[in-house]
């Protein structure tokens, strides 16, 4: 998206699905007036949120083309996302 402000038609546009689309639209035309700014900014934040995981794939598939390895440099989580884990798993078993 280019500095242009954002507006109803391109926040669907940005969410690149129809269901998405439906949702957001659905959000809007219920909201009652003193919300309707807090709903707006919550899916302009989600359109800006897919936009911007899109151009990190297309990055990360490029550094793949390139041959490169596009996980340089990012921190190793596994242990946290480990404990995590063994901590929703906890919850789900009492």
């Amino acid at each position: 998206m280019t500095d242009k402000p954002w507006t109803i038609e391109t926040i669907c546009e940005a969410l690149g699905n129809p269901d998405l689309a439906s949702r957001f639209i659905g959000e809007i035309n219920k909201a009652p007036a003193h919300q309707l700014l807090a709903v707006f900014a919550k899916w302009e934040r989600i359109a800006k949120d897919i936009l911007a995981a899109v151009d990190r794939g297309r990055e990360i598939a490029a550094a793949e083309e390139r041959g490169e390895d596009p996980t340089v440099g990012w921190p190793d989580i596994t242990g946290r996302v480990r404990v995590e884990a063994q901590r929703n798993a906890s919850r789900n078993v009492a």
